[in-house]
């Protein structure tokens, strides 16, 4: 959390030497409306926010874009022009607790000091619906006024009677020339930026870089900053395409949760559980969590994987994996990722069997190979006269009736009588399952 901010220097910069050591994207945060870059649908000079900032005008909004387009830092710079107090969460990381926290002190700000505050809340699409209802009584009197973030749609991932409260604005992703304007002003600036270094860069050069930062200023400025750690040892200090392409493949992959990383990291996850890994699991469910994906996601893979690949050699394991599920649902992260990680690694070292689903396939085949094949008429049900008239129910047999509730009739259509889907393992709760089930086929027999 970053504490109360009342000026720009406070708030952009540091005195000491640490603000040197900041990625360069966060150097060259812009602190002023005139230092903004991109959005002018929204910031050129008339525009509705841009004259609602100037005169001091606030109220809780909603900025909605891609990554990388200024949202955080148009936050920033809210709070520094309208002089209030700035605290700064992102809700993967934050809870109720936090936000609970700074209400109280806002309160007593405006009570005592006539000073407003501002909470930025980053992911706002990551609390879960508590968390967000818990915002609301704050935002409707207006003890604070809420500036929240996302990536996702705010119709699909934000409550409707938060985003009723809220004014939301659309960011678009950078144009080619905002992006290309941020990079010079990045090379050239001595204080923030690369100016001491005397880079140059050549028309290839910027091009690549513009293009690979898909409208992204962050992605921009952190390749640019890898690409100048590249050549600055070198007597020609040019960041051509070649060491553009070159600082590209050097920065570490996002966790795209819509794309191929997704579904790769999943796959790591279900595959180092299955391996009895926890290690393996533990670092994997991090990955995701840590990279932004919805933990209800790992969480229903975790409850598939408990009837896939541990089944009834460990018939808990899936009593924990929906417990977590659950855990998920009502304290949101940072809370349930320990719940999670609990699962995964009682997943990995629980007894394996994919007996279940060997059996649950076999089934799907054969009825997509017989078809719709009645159940034997003693099984069938009879609630009227005319019913039992005709056969149904007829002779069948009630199993508490008998010795050890044991019965032997044929529950198989005609057709498949005597077959078996069913084969459970040697492995966990499973084996005593084997030998019961043997035991009955064999008295059946």
């Amino acid at each position: 959390m970053s504490g109360p901010q009342e000026s720009s220097m406070d708030l952009f910069e540091n005195d000491d030497l640490s603000f040197k050591q900041r990625p360069l994207a966060d150097r060259m945060r812009p602190r002023t409306l005139d230092d903004f870059v991109g959005q002018d649908r929204l910031l050129a000079p008339g525009k509705s926010l841009r004259k609602t900032i100037e005169a001091g005008r606030l109220s809780s909004i909603l900025f909605w874009g891609p990554p990388g387009v200024g949202k955080t830092t148009l936050a920033e710079i809210i709070a520094v022009t309208s002089k209030s107090r700035f605290y700064s969460f992102s809700a993967v990381t934050a809870g109720v607790k936090e936000v609970r926290d700074v209400a109280l002190k806002a309160r007593q700000d405006l009570k005592f000091a006539d000073v407003r505050t501002i909470l930025f809340l980053d992911e706002i699409h990551r609390f879960n619906k508590a968390q967000q209802d818990y915002l609301l009584p704050h935002v409707e009197k207006g003890d604070l006024i809420l500036i929240g973030a996302t990536t996702e749609n705010p119709s699909f991932e934000v409550n409707s009677a938060l985003l009723s409260r809220l004014r939301v604005f659309i960011f678009d992703p950078l144009q080619p020339l905002a992006v290309r304007t941020i990079l010079l002003r990045a090379l050239k600036d001595n204080i923030r930026g690369l100016g001491q270094h005397n880079l140059e860069i050549d028309d290839s050069g910027m091009d690549l870089l513009v293009s690979l930062a898909g409208g992204d200023a962050r992605t921009a400025l952190n390749i640019l900053e890898a690409a100048a750690n590249l050549v600055d040892a070198k007597p020609q200090k040019i960041i051509d395409a070649s060491v553009a392409q070159e600082a590209a493949q050097r920065r570490n992959l996002l966790y795209d949760k819509q794309g191929e990383e997704h579904y790769n990291l999943i796959s790591a996850l279900h595959k180092s559980l299955r391996d009895s890994d926890p290690d393996a699991g533990l670092y994997w469910m991090g990955r995701m969590l840590e990279g932004g994906e919805d933990p209800l996601f790992v969480a229903r893979r975790l409850v598939r994987f408990a009837s896939e690949d541990v089944g009834l050699t460990a018939p808990q394991a899936l009593e924990q994996a929906v417990a977590a599920f659950h855990a998920c649902t009502f304290i949101g992260m940072p809370e349930c990722a320990l719940a999670l990680a609990q699962v995964v690694v009682y997943l990995a070292l629980a007894p394996k069997s994919n007996s279940l689903e060997a059996a649950y396939i076999a089934v799907k085949k054969e009825i997509g190979e017989s078809g719709a094949l009645p159940p034997p008429i003693h099984l069938r049900n009879a609630p009227t006269s005319f019913m039992k008239q005709i056969g149904y129910g007829k002779g069948y047999k009630y199993a508490h009736d008998f010795p050890d509730a044991q019965v032997d009739q044929e529950h198989m259509p005609e057709k498949l009588e005597g077959r078996k889907f069913y084969h459970p393992t040697d492995r966990g709760f499973e084996k005593s399952l084997k030998e019961r089930l043997e035991d009955r086929r064999k008295s059946k027999a």
